[in-house]
């Protein structure tokens, strides 16, 4: 993979997930810039990221920590991605995000090639190839 890594902290969503490995973030059409960035595409009408209670960037940090809405989207992404935002807020608040990032760069980068494993659709964003 060439260029810029996209495991960067600024792609860390206040709701724990990654937008270096969402689909939205790695698709060339209608590229969304993650959660912080001002194109994006997903947080538009989040409920999460427009919260009132996140006090600062995570959301880990509210008193309310997991709500509702996080148990639910945490749930759905556990069972179809195998992934949960809640372990990976708990992560950051545990280690740091910058700890966190780098696990992440381990987890989600191709072992064949470097690139970017997508998670909603389990294969690298450049040579297709499923994770071992």
């Amino acid at each position: 993979m060439t260029g810029k890594s996209p495991f960067r902290t600024t792609l860390i969503a206040p709701c724990g997930m990654n937008c270096a490995i969402c689909m939205a973030f790695l698709r060339k059409k209608k590229h969304c810039g993650g959660c912080s960035a001002s194109d994006r595409l997903c947080s538009i009408n989040c409920t999460i990221s427009s919260c009132d209670r996140v006090k600062g960037r995570y959301h880990h940090t509210c008193s309310d920590f997991p709500c509702k809405r996080l148990k639910q989207l945490d749930k759905r992404y556990r069972a179809k991605y195998h992934m949960s935002m809640i372990e990976n807020l708990e992560a950051i608040k545990r280690d740091g995000i910058r700890a966190f990032v780098k696990s992440e760069r381990e987890r989600w980068s191709c072992k064949a090639c470097g690139g970017t494993i997508d998670i909603h659709h389990f294969r690298c964003s450049v040579c297709s190839r499923e994770p071992e």
